[in-house]
């Protein structure tokens, strides 16, 4: 086994700490990889604090991981010592079920292996990228194309491969109008994402306060949902809307701006249920349905398109000692738009 440097929760109540975890030897078809960032997602916080469910600690979180091949297994064919890789929300799947043989491994009928809090091919429990090092296989490694620095393309692994799998699936593109409900750290990429794509893209946020950070991003049009008429002007003209909020939303207001055929995707998660009223749909023939990250390949296919692009995510990069300061200013919304952790400084006594 392999002893690493990290930063993980001992319960959820208490603040993340150091320690060290074991990570398994390379097999044939593993790479180990040198973690050099990772970045820092809500779901970690509503992991580790167990708003999801209980799970095992001690726990490691981190599932945007950049970094650097340390080694690899005499049967891997996918990347080499030097590649600059990355790992995203999971290690593993079955390989074999329908959604698996359609590349849509983050849809595995038999579950994926989450890459924190799942149980790997070993029996042990996964631990994430707040860490120095970590072991995958090989096919749940993609590569980071040169023209994206490590540090920004880290939460392209989570954050990115989030709203790029819907906006892509639903057609977003030239001719498309397209909303994206909050301006953090998914709802900044949806942004720059839906651009890219060449769609008319619309930001709706509770206030006006991160307008000029929209417009920045590429956003066309940028509405305050916290006023009336904003819902009164948008009523039934957009064709796509992406939900990134973690928190109750009221759904039936947001159908509402949805031409017929339209959809609403959520790929927020908040802890309670949302309510539908079913008339919110059949009026105009809507929908509502969800997203889940994506598959490697349309994950590698995500991380080329930014680079092609030039962009990654607006980040700021922190120390470790810096997590749970982090974790509380994501609650409150204070980061454009996304924490970064310098795993360098586990090891080099600079994580005050």
């Amino acid at each position: 086994m392999l002893t690493v440097n990290a930063y993980g929760a001992t319960s959820a109540t208490g603040p993340l700490v150091p320690m060290t975890i074991e990570r398994r030897e390379p097999g044939p078809t593993d790479v180990l990889i040198e973690i050099k960032y990772a970045g820092i997602c809500h779901s970690d916080i509503h992991t580790v604090r167990e708003e999801w469910g209980d799970i095992p600690f001690p726990l490691v979180p981190g599932h945007e991981i950049a970094g650097v091949v340390a080694a690899v297994g005499d049967q891997v064919t996918k990347h080499r010592v030097g590649d600059r890789v990355g790992v995203g929300c999971m290690v593993d799947s079955c390989r074999e079920c329908a959604s698996c043989l359609k590349g849509l491994e983050q849809y595995c009928l038999r579950g994926a292996t989450m890459t924190y809090g799942g149980r790997d091919r070993d029996g042990n429990v996964t631990h994430g990228g707040y860490s120095t090092h970590v072991v995958v296989d090989q096919d749940f490694v993609v590569a980071i194309p040169e023209g994206i620095g490590l540090d920004e393309a880290a939460p392209l692994l989570c954050a990115g491969i989030t709203l790029y799998s819907p906006l892509h699936h639903w057609g977003a593109g030239p001719g498309k109008k397209v909303a994206i409900v909050g301006l953090g750290g998914l709802g900044h990429m949806g942004v720059k994402i839906a651009h890219a794509l060449g769609a008319e893209v619309t930001v709706l946020s509770q206030s006006l306060k991160k307008r000029e950070d929209g417009l920045r991003l590429g956003a066309d049009h940028y509405y305050a949902t916290s006023d009336p008429a904003t819902f009164e002007e948008l009523a039934g003209s957009l064709d796509l809307i992406v939900n990134t909020v973690s928190a109750r939303v009221d759904l039936n207001a947001y159908l509402s701006l949805l031409a017929p055929d339209g959809v609403m995707v959520c790929v927020g998660a908040p802890p309670e249920p949302l309510d539908v009223q079913v008339f919110s749909l059949i009026s105009s023939r809507r929908s509502v349905a969800g997203s889940n990250i994506g598959g490697i390949a349309e994950t590698q296919e995500m991380l080329d398109f930014c680079a092609a692009h030039g962009f990654g995510a607006d980040i700021e990069t922190i120390p470790a000692g810096k997590i749970n300061e982090a974790y509380e200013r994501v609650l409150a919304s204070d980061v454009r738009y996304r924490f970064v952790i310098d795993v360098s400084t586990l090891t080099s006594g600079q994580d005050g």
